[in-house]
């Protein structure tokens, strides 16, 4: 099994960037790509569950609480959440 990235649309697109140059083969979809402008946390999490994908978002405020209440009753590969300032910026 393939493990499959979903870039959440606050995800700096330069990450996704950075990865995929790094390794092409790694299958880390866009935000733009999946249509996620203006969808809700819980979509976000719905729809990246529905193509097998691990959401990855900056969003460490709400995302960790959605996501909890989101496999309480659905199945998801997971969350990867992305701190926005590199550990020598903190």
């Amino acid at each position: 099994m393939k493990i499959r990235f979903q870039a959440d649309a606050d995800l700096n697109q330069i990450i996704v960037k950075a990865t995929l140059r790094l390794e092409p083969t790694i299958d880390f979809q866009t935000a733009q790509a999946a249509n996620l402008a203006g969808l809700t946390d819980m979509a976000v999490l719905q729809l990246a569950a529905n193509e097998d994908r691990i959401v990855v978002p900056h969003d460490r405020k709400s995302m960790p609480a959605y996501f909890g209440q989101f496999i309480l009753s659905e199945n998801s590969p997971g969350l990867i959440i992305v701190s926005q300032k590199p550990p020598f910026l903190k």
